[in-house]
């Protein structure tokens, strides 16, 4: 069983705090920052992500290959054209789009049940500035097509504003604008003779791996008619199918593969060498992806195996979330096949193929002269590196002569088709045979495209002078809200001179205004919108660039929503920005640029992976971030307010000149709508709506009379320091002794290089100075508490307050919108996070600049002096009450929801807020119920970052230690008792019915668990239970294997047993281990799912957890998807752990812990709670002694945690979600049924259609 099934929650998060799923509203935040004005459409092949999207009471996962902690970032935000154009063996996390522009009313995000995340959105020390480093390969053939329609870029520039072209400034400026940019000093390319690329990118982080990826130019875009899905079929079969892969897991390695519209990529993560040898692993590496690549085993058992296991994840994905995707793009690109070709293929072609017709398409496309090899990593020997390339591809690679489609194939596109090859490939190279050697007449067919997507779009261009298409009406009952897309599709412009590099800043600084705007002059306590987005981000999958206005809204609210977004847009582009916010956003965008190249040694490898292969199918520059910043520093002194403005104007013409001849007509119009509305005391009723209302509020939006914008002055500090002296004078803080060692007033860790303080207001400070990230820094404050606080009489109070405060994100005497621009300004992010146990305050911050005294600040008028609003509060209330009112359109969630409810006994603590609840609740309420909990005794600060000792410990004092004293702890931290619900009772088992166009199943089965520290729910403290019984007398079953041993003989089996962490060290092991078996079992030996995961929710103060397994499969097999679920978990004494399963386990949860060290974030949660008192026996050395307790853990010991968890009939819980079209009764009838379909049993035909296409494994 591959290492890429693992799902798990890791317990060395020695801070994780499961939250519930419901406490999270729609994507309804703002962090301040730069982030939120920069984007490129990416994405991130790597992390798996579950696209059932279980509800986050059953934690963070392990997905893919990769073990995802809960600090990273939740995969509950989706971005919208990214999901169907991706499909893989396993599921991967999306990087998100991130939106040059979005809006929606807070300051402050509201990031409950979302972790801070290394590389999210939020993160100002993210992949944010991309195309300053933009990027690579301007010469490479699948590079996607630049090719603008002749004169557009002469008739593009010579509307530009008039100039003295004839002064030798002038002069001088083109030259410079027309030179190159630098190309990526470290960047090493390569062709092998039979025409292989190749691409090596030293990288030293993490040290002593890298990352190999096997790229085949071949995708969905390449299949005929008969042939759509095969691609992602080779990709499944051929990996799956790998000795060679499966072999090498064994060191440690992690592998995964995935399909898109016009490539198909295979890549490994390995060690370089392995610990106890020297031997290289990098040519056992290249030789797996070689068997992978080219010469796959279609064997008829692994070709029906992975038929059943596409065919359940073809259901699995196909969410209503998904089908919008899919609406979305089949409108964006309805000229082209990229409308008609989604990865995921057809189901009754799907049933069809045979090993035959697979291996021809395998043959036409899968050869080296059409795949690029990316190495990145710690490599010293470039040299030698090469040599391994040409000893693994080489040899047995007789160059090919891939030929050219015919002329009909693509009709105008095949002018630029024909394919440039330096190998001594033809550019005549013809399909008809009898034009070539009678030796290459008998070799299959090989075809290669010039330009990837090999596709000729409709261009968004001014003065085309086309009719305006009709907007486009998706409606769907499974749909809570309205939305609309605006897209504008344009050339990819590449990013290679420094006039290019110009260019894309002038649109960064012209965009970020937007957002801010439609923030700050709506404030009513109902706006119009629930979000607004633009986006301006190139797309090497779909070969162009595309401008997307998205507007949600309530249904009821859908027109003035329209009204208000085209207003903006207009006024932008007529007005444009303002000197002042030149002035703002130029110099935000230059400071996140110089924080990235003071990282530049610390980016990974997989990151900088990611970013060279997207920069490849761009045709962009690649430069290394120290280039970037400097070229960005050269280009920033050139630009003036008029030529952001006109360069910005483009990018909305199509929105704000809508409708006028000369206007670029928008590429598609799309809205998403609900066929029924809520209305308050009528019920439900039907939505209409109509393609000519739509256009008619885009026009009413566009004759509002509009007024320039106003310059808004951003405060410098949020305190002076007149105020900070008057305040330390009255309070004299200082820090008094921790109660950890003696009398000791600052305790200081040397091995860990954790420093534990406390204030004389009670406040508990940990922090760490860190290098690894540089001039970055986190901070986290927790405060006890959470939503377990809260009472019959105030349900739902903390998560609505936390959000109320959120949406207000006032402090003191400045308004939201000063918050806002002050952390624009100081690069810093904010957000905040309500789950069952604590609430949580988390800042992203530069150590340059007082950036670190900026966020201090923001904190320090968090707890001081907050405002409380009631126009946020209504805000809040009706976000919580429209999601609770989606639950039901959701299959995972309203089955999820059914379950929760059964096993904590409807407990509203742990699901979302009732109407009824929301109701009850008032301003007052939640503002004592979230300010109760905000007293310093009951605060712990954790700072991880690039200071000085000096530089932290005065910021603490100054913000910090001038917070006033108060006792609340002990209030804050009692609450009522949690039950699971006793038995016996009839809510073992349940099922969830959801009508729907499609069929789909899912199912959750979970059970009681302690918490992380081994104390359960009963009041039995498993560390007390086990130091009872000698190691002679373990509970563990005979095995075959011995016992694995400990390398570190100074670490004694019953001294970890007495570890604090022992419980959570061994409960990791074991859900890692179960995970391996539900993949082997559930998914590979029988056939009835796609994705089957474990995962284990630990809390850190209450005395309770639970594992929860999800599954998905067809309604037909997901009774016994989760019989066979049930047998994997019970099955642990009946089919005893082998070594080897430990063994791997270890290895990868080591390899896991060993990477995220270089993280801040991930350090961020291991300090945390080091001194809550709520957290009992977490301790330093809970971090000092990690990798010991994993070398000394014994399969005894991952028994001894197995037998924690309640798995009889009477602990476990089981709800099955079904949706289709069929009654209640009519589908559970259909469960009965068995058929065999095209040689497949237990498949039933569904019948969905031409436009069977589900979401993406991404």
């Amino acid at each position: 069983m591959e290492a890429s099934s693992s799902i798990i929650t890791h317990p060395l998060n020695l801070n994780h705090k499961p939250s519930s799923f419901f406490n999270k509203p729609p994507s309804l935040r703002f962090l301040p920052g730069v982030n939120k004005t920069v984007t490129l459409r990416r994405f991130h092949p790597h992390t798996r992500r579950t696209a059932v999207a279980p509800p986050s009471y059953f934690t963070t996962k392990i997905a893919g290959d990769r073990c995802v902690f809960p600090l990273d970032k939740s995969s509950g935000q989706r971005p919208l054209l990214d999901q169907c154009t991706r499909f893989s063996c396993f599921h991967h996390g999306r990087r998100k789009r991130f939106p040059i522009c979005k809006s929606s009313p807070g300051a402050f995000s509201d990031k409950s049940v979302f972790h801070l995340s290394k590389h999210g959105v939020d993160n100002i020390f993210g992949k944010r500035v991309r195309v300053p480093c933009a990027a690579v390969g301007p010469d490479e053939p699948h590079a996607a097509s630049t090719a603008w329609p002749e004169g557009v870029l002469e008739q593009q520039s010579s509307d530009s504003f008039t100039v003295n072209s004839e002064s030798s400034e002038w002069r001088e400026l083109q030259r410079f604008l027309g030179a190159q940019l630098p190309s990526h000093p470290k960047l090493v390319r390569g062709q092998l003779e039979n025409g292989l690329r190749y691409l090596i990118l030293p990288n030293k982080v993490p040290q002593n791996r890298f990352e190999a990826h096997m790229e085949i130019h071949a995708g969905s875009i390449d299949e005929e008619d008969d042939e759509q899905g095969i691609a992602h079929m080779i990709e499944h079969v051929a990996f799956l199918g790998s000795k060679k892969r499966e072999k090498l897991l064994r060191t440690g390695a992690r592998s995964n593969a995935y399909t898109d519209f016009h490539h198909t990529v295979f890549h490994i993560h390995s060690l370089t060498s392995m610990q106890d040898s020297d031997e290289d692993l990098l040519p056992s590496v290249l030789d797996a992806l070689d068997e992978i690549a080219f010469y796959p085993k279609f064997v008829t058992s692994r070709v029906e195996k992975e038929r059943r296991a596409i065919l359940s994840e073809l259901q699995m994905m196909n969410t209503i979330e998904y089908r919008v995707d899919c609406q979305l793009l089949q409108h964006l690109h309805s000229e082209n096949k990229l409308s008609k070709r989604f990865p995921i293929g057809l189901e009754d072609q799907i049933k069809k193929w045979d090993a035959e017709k697979i291996r021809k398409f395998h043959e036409r496309w899968y050869f080296p002269a059409n795949a690029t090899l990316y190495i990145v990593g710690d490599i010293d020997n470039i040299a030698k590196t090469i040599n391994h390339i040409k000893a693994v591809f080489g040899p047995k690679h007789v160059a090919e002569t891939p030929v050219a489609p015919k002329t009909s194939a693509f009709g105008a596109m095949a002018n630029f088709l024909v394919p440039k090859f330096t190998g001594g490939i033809s550019a005549d190279s013809s399909s008809d045979k009898t034009s070539l050697p009678m030796n290459q007449s008998k070799l299959p067919k090989k075809e290669r495209h010039a330009v990837r997507p090999p596709v000729e779009h409709n261009w968004s261009l001014p003065g085309k002078h086309e009719d305006l298409k009709s907007p486009q009406i998706f409606q769907h009952e499974l749909l809570q809200n309205f939305s609309i897309n605006m897209f504008c599709k344009i050339p990819v412009n590449k990013v290679q001179t420094y006039g290019d590099l110009r260019n894309v800043l002038m649109k960064r600084i012209f965009l970020s205004a937007l957002h801010f705007r439609i923030n700050s002059r709506y404030k009513s306590s109902r706006p119009p919108f629930t979000s607004i987005e633009l986006d301006h981000s190139d797309s090497g999958r779909e070969g162009c660039t595309v401008t997307t206005l998205t507007v949600t809204a309530e249904p009821q609210s859908w027109q003035g929503a329209i009204k208000v977004a085209t207003q903006e847009v207009r006024r932008l582009k007529e007005f444009g920005v303002t000197k002042g916010e030149l002035a703002r956003y130029l110099d935000a965008l230059l400071k996140d640029s110089e924080q990235m190249a003071a990282m530049c040694d610390n980016i990974s490898s997989v990151d900088n992976l990611d970013f060279v292969m997207e920069s490849d199918a761009l045709g962009h520059m690649v430069m290394d971030h120290k280039q970037s910043y400097e070229s960005l520093i050269n280009v920033a002194g050139t630009i003036t307010l008029e030529e952001v403005n006109f360069i910005g104007a483009q990018v909305l013409e199509y929105i704000s000149d809508f409708g006028k001849p000369s206007s670029p007509v928008p590429a598609a119009i799309v809205a998403c709508v609900p066929k029924k509305v809520h209305v308050d005391g009528v019920g439900e009723i039907d939505f209409k709506i109509s393609p000519s209302e739509i256009t008619a509020a885009i026009e009413e939006g566009l004759k509002e009379p509009i007024e320039p914008e106003a310059e808004f002055e951003a405060p410098k500090e949020l305190i002076t320091s007149t105020e900070l002296d008057d305040l330390k004078l009255q309070l004299k803080p200082s820090f008094i002794s921790t109660g950890l060692d003696s009398n000791a007033a600052k305790v200081h860790d040397n091995e860990t290089g954790i420093t534990q303080c406390r204030l004389s207001n009670g406040i508990s400070i940990n922090y760490k100075i860190s290098k690894t990230e540089k001039c970055g820094g986190v901070m986290r404050l927790i405060v006890g508490g959470g939503r377990a606080a809260e009472t019959p009489e105030t349900k739902g109070a903390i998560v609505l307050g936390v959000r109320t405060l959120s949406e207000g994100g006032r402090v003191g005497n400045f308004t939201r919108e000063q918050v806002e621009l002050f952390c624009v300004n100081n690069l810093v992010n904010c957000s905040l996070e309500s789950t069952e146990e604590f609430i949580c305050m988390e800042f992203r911050f530069t150590t340059r600049d007082n950036g670190m005294r900026a966020a201090f600040q923001l904190l320090h008028m968090v707890l001081e002096r907050s405002v409380w609003l009631e126009d946020a509060f209504d805000r809040a209330r009706q976000l919580y009450l429209s999601y609770y009112r989606s639950i039901p359109k959701s299959l995972e969630r309203s089955t999820a929801h059914k379950l929760m409810i059964a096993m904590l006994d409807e407990d509203e603590r742990f699901v979302e807020p009732t109407p009824y609840s929301l109701q009850n609740l008032t301003l007052q309420t939640v503002k004592d119920a979230v300010m109760n909990q905000f007293a310093s005794d009951n605060m712990e600060v954790s700072i991880v970052g690039d200071f000085s000792e000096e530089d932290i410990e005065s910021c603490v004092m100054d913000y910090l230690g001038t917070v006033r004293a108060s006792k609340g702890a002990d209030m804050a931290l009692s609450y009522d008792p949690i039950i699971f619900r006793p038995s016996p009772h009839n809510l073992h088992f349940q099922q969830v019915f959801l009508k729907d166009t499609d069929e789909r199943a899912c199912a959750y089965i979970a059970g009681p668990a302690p918490n992380r520290w081994g104390y359960a729910v009963d009041g039995t403290d498993f560390l007390e239970s086990i130091s009872k019984v000698s190691v002679s007398n373990g509970v563990q079953p005979e095995t075959e294997g011995q016992l694995v041993k400990s390398d570190n003989n100074n670490f004694h089996m019953q001294r970890s047993r007495n570890h604090p962490l022992f419980f959570a060290i061994a409960a990791g092991l074991l859900a890692e281990i179960i995970n391996s078996r539900l993949f082997t079992e559930v998914r590979d030996a029988q056939g009835l799912t796609y994705d089957v995961s474990c995962e284990l929710n630990l809390f850190d103060r209450l005395n309770l957890g639970w594992y929860v397994i999800s599954v998905t499969s067809t309604p037909s097999k997901i009774h016994r998807a989760v019989d066979a679920c049930k047998n994997v978990l019970r099955g642990l004494h009946s089919k005893n752990i082998a070594d080897h399963e430990l063994d791997r386990a270890k290895r990868t949860l080591l390899m896991k812990h060993e990477t995220e060290t270089k993280s801040n974030a991930y350090w961020l949660g291991l300090i945390s709670h080091l001194q809550a008192a709520s957290v009992h026996r977490k301790d330093i050395s809970c971090i000092k002694d990690m990798t010991k307790l994993y070398e000394a853990a014994t399969i005894e010991d991952v028994y001894l945690a197995y037998e924690q968890l309640k798995i009889d009939d009477q602990s476990l819980y089981c709800c099955i979600g079904i949706a289709g079209a069929k009654a209640d009764d009519e589908v559970s009838g259909s469960l009965q049924e068995e058929e065999y379909v095209g040689g497949l049993h237990g498949v039933l035909p569904v019948g969905r259609g031409s436009h069977a296409v589900t979401m993406p494994t991404t």
